[in-house]
């Protein structure tokens, strides 16, 4: 990223993740809050597309593994849910924006106002090659050489040790990737599978890293980190993409996410 210093860059590559406070303005921030009660108050999702999303291997075989709505969605604005907001039937058992987990994978794409924030000049890299339960961002965005993937979390509000910061267990994407997911055969029912398996992982070596609204998390791709259940009654919105080094880089064939004429490369994912 351009504003860096060389100690910003150098602790960046010793821990996998950098956090820049105050990258973003309360203005920007606000303008993505509002987007985001508009495309919510817009949205329409069939029942049987209501899908709750998750990181744990079972239930993402079961869920979204299992479904077109989420293995079509890399092209597309879609919504995914926290767990337990829906009766057997499919109807809401809370107000529609309470029960939002994640809006995906083509903001960045689709949405002006989120076009505007991923594209900004400020957010060039030049120099960068509910609950979430700890795992690595290259489990699902695979590349060779490894190490060629940056995430981009953006705190819309603040992110408290109450409301579900961000943990991160500092270098440990050294360690290589032991689980990857990846596209089941054409008709193969899930559609997904997974490639080896997450080790134990001690909790003690998880770092909290609360932040005020507008700061900007660098997370590389092979970082273990996680986030815990928001106890609290405030709300902790974030907007998430990710970039890929595009020059002597192989995006795996075997990812579930593939290239399309909607969504270009190396601009990934939301």
């Amino acid at each position: 990223m351009a504003c860096l210093s060389s100690s910003q860059f150098q602790k960046f590559q010793e821990d996998g993740f950098l956090v820049l406070e105050d990258f973003f303005s309360a203005d920007e921030c606000a303008a993505m809050q509002q987007r985001i009660g508009e495309i919510v108050a817009e949205m329409e999702v069939p029942r049987h597309c209501r899908t709750e999303f998750t990181t744990q291997q079972e239930e993402q075989l079961r869920g979204q593994g299992s479904t077109d709505y989420f293995l079509s969605s890399g092209d597309k604005i879609r919504f995914f849910f926290e767990k337990g907001v829906f009766d057997s039937q499919g109807n809401f058992l809370v107000p529609p924006e309470k029960s939002i987990n994640k809006i995906a994978h083509a903001l960045h794409a689709h949405d002006p106002v989120f076009r505007t924030i991923t594209h900004a000049p400020k957010m060039q890299q030049p120099h960068f090659g509910g609950e979430v339960t700890p795992h690595q961002d290259a489990t699902f965005l695979y590349t060779e050489p490894l190490g060629r993937v940056l995430g981009i979390w953006i705190a819309v509000e603040d992110a408290t040790l109450e409301n579900g910061c961000l943990w991160f267990i500092p270098g440990s994407h050294t360690s290589g990737v032991p689980r990857r997911m990846v596209r089941a055969p054409a008709g193969s029912v899930p559609g997904t599978r997974f490639l080896g398996s997450e080790p134990a992982r001690d909790d003690r070596l998880f770092v909290p890293t609360p932040v005020r609204r507008g700061a900007l998390v660098l997370i590389h791709g092979e970082v273990v980190h996680k986030s815990e259940q928001n106890l609290s009654d405030r709300s902790r919105q974030a907007y998430t993409f990710h970039i890929m080094e595009a020059s002597d880089t192989v995006w795996s064939p075997e990812n579930w996410l593939q290239p399309t004429t909607e969504l270009p490369f190396p601009l990934l994912y939301t």
